[in-house]
C-alpha cells in the first residue's frame, strides 16, 4: 500500500504554518488580544486566511504563502512602530476616543457618526454595571469598542478615603516564591529578596525546603506556606 503523500503534505504544511504563526504572534505582541482595534482585527483575520490557504490544498505554494504571512506581519509591526512615533498614524489605524455622553447629555450626533443607537449604548453601559444613563456624567467610546465612563458624584462608590479609613502602602506585590518545591528565582529578584532570606524564614517557621510544595509572598512581607502532605498550612 503506497503512502498517502497528499495527507503527509497537508500535515507538513499545517505544522510549518502553525510554527510560523506562533512566532509571528510572539513578535506582534499582546496588543492583538488586549486592545483589539479594527486595524488589529483585520490583521488577524487576514493572516488567518492566508494561513488557511497555505495549510489546505491550494494553488498557493508554501514559499509564497509564508512570504505573504511574514510580509503582512512586518507591515503590521512597521505601522505599529510609526503609530508609537506619530499620533496621526495612530489615529488613522486605530481611530481615537469619542465622547458620547458629556456632562450627563447624550450626544446624538456622535452616536450617529459611530453607527450606534440607544440600544447599543444601553448595552455598553450595562456591561459597566450601569443600568441608567442618568447615572453617567461622561462616557467615552474607545477605539477598541469599549466604553469608559465617569459616574455622577451621587453614584460614585464610597472609598476608604471618603470614610477616612487608614490605608497602608503594600510592601510587596503578592507573588510565588516556591512552586512544586522549586524556588522561583525570577520572582525573588523582582521582590528584591535573596534565597538565603527565604531559607531563614522557612527555618523560623519550622519548615525545610524539601517539605514545601508552595510558598507565596504576601503584601506585608509574610509568607503563605503549603506543605507537600497537605496536612498543614501556615
Amino acid at each position: 500500500m503506497l503512502p498517502n503523500f497528499e495527507f503527509l503534505e497537508m500535515i507538513f504544511r499545517t505544522t510549518v504554518v502553525f510554527l510560523v504563526l506562533l512566532i509571528m504572534a510572539r513578535i506582534l505582541g499582546r496588543k492583538q488580544l488586549s486592545q483589539l482595534t479594527f486595524f488589529h482585527y483585520i490583521t488577524g483575520i487576514t493572516i488567518g486566511s492566508i494561513a488557511g490557504e497555505i495549510a489546505g490544498k491550494s494553488h498557493t505554494t508554501m514559499l509564497n504563502g509564508l512570504t505573504s504571512i511574514i510580509w503582512w506581519s512586518l507591515l503590521t509591526i512597521l505601522i505599529s512602530y510609526f503609530g508609537l512615533k506619530f499620533s496621526k498614524v495612530r489615529v488613522i489605524t486605530d481611530g481615537e476616543p469619542v465622547i458620547i455622553i458629556k456632562e450627563g447629555k447624550i450626544l446624538e450626533r456622535e452616536l450617529k457618526k459611530l453607527h450606534l443607537n440607544m440600544d447599543d449604548l444601553s448595552m455598553l453601559l450595562r456591561e459597566k454595571d450601569v443600568f441608567s444613563t442618568t447615572e453617567v456624567y461622561h462616557a467615552v467610546f474607545e477605539p477598541n469598542g469599549k466604553l469608559s465612563i465617569l459616574l455622577k458624584q451621587d453614584y460614585l462608590p464610597l472609598t476608604k478615603k471618603d470614610l477616612h479609613v487608614f490605608t497602608f502602602k503594600p510592601k510587596y506585590i503578592p507573588m510565588e516564591l516556591i512552586v512544586d518545591g522549586k524556588v522561583v528565582e525570577k520572582n525573588l529578584r523582582e521582590a528584591g529578596i535573596t534565597e538565603e532570606w527565604l531559607d531563614k524564614q522557612l527555618i523560623l517557621s519550622g519548615f525545610n525546603l524539601e517539605d514545601i510544595f508552595y510558598v507565596e509572598l504576601q503584601q506585608d512581607g509574610s509568607l503563605y506556606i503549603d506543605k507537600r502532605d497537605d496536612n498543614q498550612k501556615e
